[in-house]
Parts: C-alpha cells; structure tokens; sequence
C-alpha cells in the first residue's frame, strides 16, 4: 500500500488527524493521557460519575450544538463511536457501515448480520440510502461525513462526531445517553470503563510498548491525540511514541533502539477482508525480528474493528482488557 493510502485508511480507521509515518519500514482534539516515560503517568482516573439528565439539546465536546425535538430511537451510524454507544446504551442501529457489532462483545455476527448496511462504506456512505432508513439521527465522523450535512438537512439531525481521546468519547457517550433518555445506561457504562481504567493505571507496567497498524510492509505507529487507545497507553506502560505530524516518521532503527517489550499489531484493509496479518508481512524485514517483542513472542495480532475504530467505551474497556493481560 502507498504511504498516501496508508495515510487515508488510517485517518477513516481510527483517528481525528493523520499523526507519525513511519519511513522506509512503515509509519503512525486533544489527548486524554499525560505523561509517556516511566514514572511519568498523570493521577488515577477520577471514577466518580455525575448525572445524565435527559435533554432535547446538548452542546457536545467539540462545540456542536444538537437539537431533536424528542428521544432519537431510529439511528444510523457511519462512524464505530455511534455502534459502541449504542451497544452501551441498549440501542440497536437503524443501519450502520461498521464491523464493530459483529464483535462478540458487542452483538456477536448473527445478530450483527440483521443490521442493514449503509452502501457506500465509509468514505462515501449514500445520503439517499441514508434517509430511506428514516432515522431520527445521523452519526457520523466530522472530518469525514460532514460534507453530508446538506444533503440530509431538513430530513434528519446530523450529528458530526471527532473523538480527540477516552475523555471526548465519554462525554460524547453522556451526550446521547441525554438525548435519548437513556441516562441511567449512559451513567453506569462510563462508570464502568472509568472503574476498569483505574484498575489499569493502578497495576501500570514498566514494559515499553507499542501499538502498530497498516495493511503491509508501510506500517504506522498510532499516537496519543491522533489514535483514542493509544491514549490509554502511556498511563497503563511506557509509551515513548508521539506525533511528529503529517511529515514526520519513525525508522525501523528508531523503534529497534527503543527495546519494544510489547507489541500490538492492527492489519487494516479498505473494505475488503486483509490479504494476510500485517505482523507476518513485516517478518520479511531483517530488522524486524530483532526488536525484542518480536524475538520473546510478545507480539498480538489485536482486532482493528475494535483497537483502531471502536473508540467507544465499550471498545476501549476491550482494549485495556486485552492490553493489561498481555502487559504483565
């Protein structure tokens, strides 16, 4: 895949902004952890929650300002955060273009299966398709759908989404558990993921970790502030990646010299089912093997859906799961 590809899949697949290429060898708001070295983790996780109450109007995180005129039940979802709250509010999608709810954590694939698809995918789901599934709201990734927002004007409420880190998607979460009139849901979900959290952050381990993605040998590294789970990870780990921008890259030799105890390793595809795991494609590099993570067999093939998409409590409860077994 070219690094311009690598690039779009990972801006539709999981973050906000496009953070670190990695050059040669592979690649990679607001940010939700603070600190990234050892001994640098911030203060637990705060695990009090504040009531929802039920509105007909919410200003979001980001400023957007939302009006139905009563509780959305008919949703259409184009971006996963939408699957994830929903699945953690008890509300099943209308229609939706995402994977996630196939995940058995979530409906599991029969069920999943009986959702109508929105044609189109992700990067240009069809407005008529949209509407003839007569939603009450639409909710979808700024950055991406938001040039949809005229087409549906007048038929539906937009809402334009754009998760930054865990704590935009939690306040996003309250947002709809408002909307919808499922406060108590939405207040016992966010305590969940905050109590799991903490757990975390409290047995936080020394290993030096490292979440990789991509569809070939063009990998990225994902990054607190451009990738929602890899903010988690500097408070659970060490977690030395940042964004250098758009332009900046990682060298194989770079992620060698930093003694990688842990590696995650999304594969990505565009639509389609991935022509292999990414983490076998990169074995063909002789650097490769030499990481440490690689050489102790600390190296996870994790699902993208859900590490890369999710963004959601639900999927970052599953990651920080998945991530705290296999950090000890």
């Amino acid at each position: 895949m070219s690094r311009r590809a690598l690039m779009t899949v990972r801006r539709w697949a999981a973050a906000a902004v496009m953070g670190t290429l990695l050059a040669g060898c592979g690649t990679s708001g607001t940010t939700g952890a603070t600190g990234g070295g050892k001994g640098e983790k911030g203060e637990k996780t705060d695990i009090r929650v504040e009531p929802i109450t039920a509105a007909r109007t919410i200003t979001d995180t980001r400023g957007t300002t939302v009006t139905t005129p009563r509780p959305p039940r008919r949703i259409v979802c184009l971006v996963a955060l939408c699957d994830d709250m929903l699945a953690e509010l008890g509300i099943t999608p209308a229609a939706t273009n995402s994977a996630l709810l196939a995940h058995p954590k979530f409906l599991g694939k029969e069920k999943a299966g009986q959702i109508p698809e929105v044609p189109g995918g992700f990067l240009s789901p069809e407005a008529e398709a949209i509407l003839s599934h007569r939603p009450d709201l639409v909710i979808g990734l700024k950055d991406t759908h938001g040039r949809l927002a005229p087409a549906l004007e007048g038929a539906t409420v937009f809402w334009p989404v754009q998760p930054g880190d865990w704590r935009e998607s939690v306040e996003y979460l309250r947002d709809l558990a408002a909307l919808t009139g499922r406060t108590a849901r939405g207040e016992a979900a966010e305590r969940t993921f905050r109590q799991k959290l903490a757990r975390a952050e409290t047995g936080a381990s020394d290993a030096t970790s490292l979440i990789i993605f991509g569809s070939d040998e063009n990998f990225g590294v994902a990054t607190p502030g451009n990738d929602v789970a890899a903010g988690l990870f500097p408070e659970i780990s060490h977690y030395p990646w940042r964004s250098r921008g758009v332009e900046g890259s990682y060298s194989m030799e770079e992620i060698l010299a930093r003694d990688v105890d842990v590696l995650f390793v999304e594969t990505l595809s565009f639509g389609g089912p991935a022509d292999g795991k990414l983490s076998r494609k990169l074995a063909r590099n002789p650097l490769w093997s030499k990481i440490p993570a690689v050489r102790d067999g600390r190296v996870h093939e994790v699902d993208a859906e859900v590490w890369a998409k999710g963004r959601g409590t639900r999927s970052l409860g599953i990651v920080l799961d998945e991530a705290t077994a296999r950090l000890k």
